[in-house]
């Protein structure tokens, strides 16, 4: 049986150096031969003779010759007319052929190999679990030694890797983007994984990967590795694997130990505290552990009021947390109290997303990151163990030396430096001009609040003029890619072989001044892999330019609305496209250091990168919130008609709420492969929104679907999709999502979704800005014609 779109295979196979038969699932178009799911892992076929059918009661089964049942999915509730159903994503599933509704699936019972869009899950009141397992060896995949999943309590949850059923390996609780205490583990983060917890008291680890050629492996020797497929080289490349060093297994140290892979010996005993067995830890055997050097005051001194005698904290940094904590919502000073009255504390870390972590137990699977990874552990030591004159010394001694050899070192370097004096300051004095005319030129509202003081040229690299223009080949006609308001946009390839876009600010640009001062403040400051990265710019003269990462492919609205490229892109290729926005979008309104509001969101400026993984692009027109700041007006709206909300399009008020209505305008246009724009010359409808509503209230909002995506075994989640876009571009700010709840949504997190109300802009209007029209009917790429002006009645 082959999926739909060929992506996996269901059949019978025999692994290598077995004659032994199984049910199985691989991929179909992987030269290499690798199975992701195995039936009958425990009752091997011994010929050539199974059978794969649904049984009477409706249960798919595994029959041998003899039509002995060597596996059933048993399903208590299945019915007679059940069918089975091999999907893209690698997922087998049992169906009642009347209502649809899913009986069985594939990714609920997992071997090995976690695939895209699959959950493990572990439910604390049942202790039922759903987890991946090894397999024996490469010619037996009958349940092997090791398996991974994950387990919570007291709403911390945590990665594992556990060897006849006792922990292996282990990764800190999860506090949102990722595992802490691993953080070097940056594959088990947001951008592969998610955590949704439900109130059933199920917790599932959710996985997101790209493509349906990556998947998340747990080999037979204990190991989980990352992998995806090397379509050029024809093999599975190793993206991160789990056990980076012997510190990666569970309590190497024993307890009270740290481990550090940069160490030799490896193992060493935490502050405060001494081996249990001084000659088995001179052999390496470290599996005794340590005990406490002095013994705590606590219970005793602490409480007759002698201050000075008191037990206090010593600070680790870049610690692995340890096993076995009780959380708390404490911040750090009463986390630190709390400890420091609980006798049973010996030890506690704090974490923003996480909270307040204690141990009251042995401490358990330490380790000591040498990369900045991890948090700070305090542990809980007697008084005496916590002078540092000692160590001051040593300190002194230390950068006594070190000044010594800076000190030549400066000697050295100093004459280089004067040679290279006029020229810096040359360049001082031209970015200086330009801040100045750039204060100058900002009009009292600007789009940067009191963001504009704290700009600074300097913070970004700077690139010479002379480099860009070789780059370009001296801007050659060639080398545009486009041209816009704030002027044309080049194609360029720096000496090292880097290809970069440079966006170059034309004299004759009205906005461009403007443009390019808020890119530069707004967007420096941002780092997220769904958002367009700025490389530097250049200041020289009367030039200003902005150097940014390449993106081959253009933007998103040169693939979606080309009748020869729109091919190109399927549903999993919309959804990942989808869904990037939204992450990108949540990062700017709730996870940076800065709280952005875009103000320019639409399909010209999502640029996509080579594998079509999508790039919020253009800050010139985004603004900058203060985080006590939900909205704000403007006599000044910017923006491109069709995309803005209305609170922003007729009265100039703005918040997170304007860019979810850009993204709901954004998502059913992905979904339909319709401009919103599209409908203008319609009598019934005026835009896309209309003609969405239009549908949905007659109850045929399949209807809305691009029949390039239209398929049954997507139908479901695309008109999910369509369901949240509706929320999005509701009439009224209150009534739409924020950007968490619509990733929510997207994913499933959120079951049940509420009714969307009527949308804006639904009714036909007089007196359309037809030079706006015309641009938004052009078939080519406007990501750089992004600005219409209107002005708020």
């Amino acid at each position: 049986m082959i999926s739909n779109g060929s992506v996996f295979k269901l059949g019978f196979f025999s692994p290598v150096n077995s004659t032994n038969c199984y049910l199985g699932i691989w991929y179909n178009n992987i030269s290499a031969f690798t199975v992701v799911w195995v039936a009958n892992r425990q009752k091997p076929l011994n010929d050539s003779s199974g059978v794969l059918t649904i049984s009477e009661e409706g249960n798919l089964v595994v029959l041998n010759g003899q039509k002995e049942i060597l596996w059933s999915s048993n399903v208590n509730n299945s019915v007679a007319n059940s069918s089975a159903q091999l999907l893209d994503l690698g997922n087998l599933v049992l169906k009642d052929s009347t209502t649809g509704t899913i009986l069985w699936e594939s990714f609920n019972n997992p071997s090995h190999i976690m695939l895209p869009k699959m959950k493990l899950s572990t439910n604390e009141r049942t202790g039922e679990k759903v987890k991946l397992t090894s397999w024996k060896s490469p010619s037996d995949p009958c349940i092997g030694s090791f398996s991974a999943g994950i387990s919570s309590t007291q709403s911390l949850t945590q990665s594992f890797i556990w060897k006849d059923d006792r922990p292996y390996c282990r990764f800190g609780p999860w506090n949102g983007p990722e595992f802490i205490g691993a953080r070097r583990y940056f594959f088990l983060s947001l951008d592969k994984f998610n955590v949704v917890q439900n109130q059933d008291g199920t917790t599932y680890l959710v996985s997101s990967f790209n493509t349906h050629s990556s998947h998340l492996v747990l080999t037979m020797e204990g190991d989980t590795m990352a992998r995806y497929w090397d379509s050029e080289k024809e093999v599975w490349e190793v993206e991160w694997k789990a056990m980076f060093s012997e510190c990666d297994v569970y309590g190497m140290c024993g307890a009270f130990g740290s481990c550090n892979s940069m160490s030799s010996p490896i193992c060493s005993c935490l502050e405060g505290f001494e081996p249990k067995n001084t000659e088995e830890w001179n052999r390496q055997n470290w599996t005794s552990g340590c005990v406490r050097r002095t013994p705590l005051q606590c219970g005793r001194v602490n409480t007759s009021g002698e201050a000075g005698k008191m037990d206090g904290f010593l600070k680790l940094s870049s610690m692995k947390v340890p096993d076995f904590v009780e959380w708390s919502a404490a911040q750090e000073d009463e986390c630190r109290q709390q400890c420091l009255q609980n006798c049973s504390c010996i030890a506690y870390a704090i974490d923003s997303g996480t909270g307040c972590m204690a141990l009251t137990q042995t401490l358990i699977d330490t380790q000591k990151y040498s990369n900045g990874s991890g948090v700070d552990l305090y542990i809980r030591v007697a008084h005496s163990e916590l002078d540092t004159n000692g160590d001051v010394r040593k300190i002194v001694t230390i950068t006594v030396i070190i000044g010594t050899i800076f000190i030549s070192i400066f000697a050295y370097l100093l004459w280089r430096w004067i040679a290279k004096h006029k020229a810096s300051r040359k360049k001082e004095k031209e970015i200086l001009m330009f801040n100045r005319e750039a204060h100058k030129n900002f009009p009292s509202e600007d789009m940067l609040g009191d963001n504009l003081n704290q700009v600074k040229v300097q913070e970004l690299p700077l690139f010479d003029f002379v480099k860009l223009a070789s780059a370009t080949n001296n801007f050659h006609e060639s080398n545009k890619l486009g041209q816009g308001g704030f002027g044309p946009v080049y194609r360029g390839k720096l000496s090292d072989v880097q290809e970069i876009a440079i966006k170059r600010l034309s004299k004759t640009s009205g906005q461009g001044l403007e443009e390019f001062m808020n890119e530069v403040v707004v967007i420096s400051k941002l780092q997220h892999r769904n958002l367009v990265r700025l490389l530097g710019c250049c200041v020289e003269g009367e030039e200003r330019m902005l150097i940014y990462e390449y993106m081959p492919n253009k933007s998103l609205d040169a693939f979606l609305f080309d009748s020869h490229k729109e091919i190109l892109l399927d549903w999993i290729k919309r959804f990942i496209i989808i869904e990037g926005i939204g992450r990108g979008l949540l990062y700017l309104h709730r996870d940076s250091r800065l709280r952005i509001i875009h103000r320019d969101l639409k399909a010209s400026n999502i640029l996509l990168d080579k594998d079509l993984n999508p790039k919020i692009s253009d800050f010139g027109m985004a603004r900058i919130f203060r985080r006590n700041e939900d909205q704000a007006n403007t006599n000044r709206v910017v923006g491109t008609y069709g995309y803005m909300s209305p609170e922003y399009a007729m009265e100039g008020r703005f918040s997170e709420k304007s860019d979810v209505f850009s993204f709901g305008v954004l998502l059913l246009e992905i979904v339909s492969g319709r401009k919103n724009s599209s409908f203008y010359h319609d009598e019934q409808s005026m835009s896309l929104l209309g003609h969405a509503w239009k549908l949905w209230k007659a109850n045929n909002i399949v209807a809305l679907i691009d029949p390039l995506i239209s398929e049954p075994c997507y139908e479901m989640e695309i008109l999910r999709c369509i369901h949240v876009g509706l929320l999005c571009v509701q009439e009224f700010a209150k009534d739409r999502p924020t950007a968490s709840t619509v990733i929510s949504m997207l994913k499933s997190e959120i079951v049940d979704l509420p009714r969307p109300k009527k949308p804006a802009f639904t009714e036909r209007q007089i007196g359309l800005d037809t030079e706006s029209s015309k641009l938004s009917q052009r078939k080519c790429s406007v990501n750089n014609v992004t600005i219409s002006m209107i002005q708020g009645r």
